[in-house]
């Protein structure tokens, strides 16, 4: 199971939204989450992150730690990994994509995030931790895409989609390219894949193909919408 996140991860606006995604699972899972986006922003920043992700699902009532991954040393660290093992449910929070895509890649932290999706965990990403689920993301400073971990092939996740201009989002199609899909997801909403079915929670989420540009609110999607 994978979920992407527009924005507002942990705050009290995204709750209706993480107790959907709570209860896709039939037991309560234990949560983990991981402030790794966050990871160029300082000791206070990061410890932030973590704490507000702990306070987050502990309010909403299921078993949750924080696991301070910031860097390749932390990434690879064989404890961390087995932390990351015993959940559920993986929290990526925002920050800086390409940071966080660099030092999660070939670690033993995502070798473990792909070992909880195996046993039917979800990998839930807001902001940068929906970028980099994407087969490729655009960075907002930086010209031209990179490689994702392609859990979405043939897409490019843009969060915040409800917050940028138009004429921007414009822009980001050209340089993404036609051949493409974006997937655009508003704030406070979660874009839910599972059993190859597709689920909206929150406001709303646009599908841009070559195709065809459409903007599914709240429900089960019934259509084939992704390649």
């Amino acid at each position: 199971m994978l979920a992407l996140i527009g924005s507002g991860e942990y705050l009290p606006r995204m709750e209706p939204v993480d107790r959907q995604l709570l209860g896709l699972f039939e037991y309560d899972p234990h949560v983990v989450c991981l402030p790794t986006a966050a990871g160029t922003e300082g000791d206070a920043m990061i410890d932030s992150w973590a704490k507000r992700g702990e306070e987050h699902f502990t309010r909403l009532g299921t078993s949750v730690e924080s696991v301070r991954i910031w860097d390749r040393a932390t990434a690879n660290d064989p404890a961390y990994a087995a932390r990351i093992s015993a959940a559920n449910l993986v929290y990526l929070s925002g920050g800086k994509p390409a940071y966080l895509y660099e030092t999660l890649k070939e670690s033993l932290a995502w070798e473990a995030i792909t070992g909880v999706l195996q046993k039917g965990g979800l990998l839930v990403g807001c902001s940068a931790g929906a970028m980099i689920q994407g087969e490729r993301f655009l960075g907002f400073r930086r010209s031209g895409q990179q490689a994702g971990f392609g859990l979405w092939p043939g897409v490019t996740v843009i969060p915040h989609f409800d917050e940028i201009p138009s004429a921007i989002i414009s822009s980001m199609r050209l340089v993404i390219g036609k051949e493409a899909t974006i997937i655009g997801i508003e704030g406070n909403t979660a874009f839910v894949q599972r059993d190859g079915q597709y689920e909206v929670f929150g406001q709303g989420v646009t599908v841009w193909s070559a195709e065809h540009k459409v903007r599914h609110t709240a429900g089960v999607i019934e259509d084939d919408i992704l390649p």
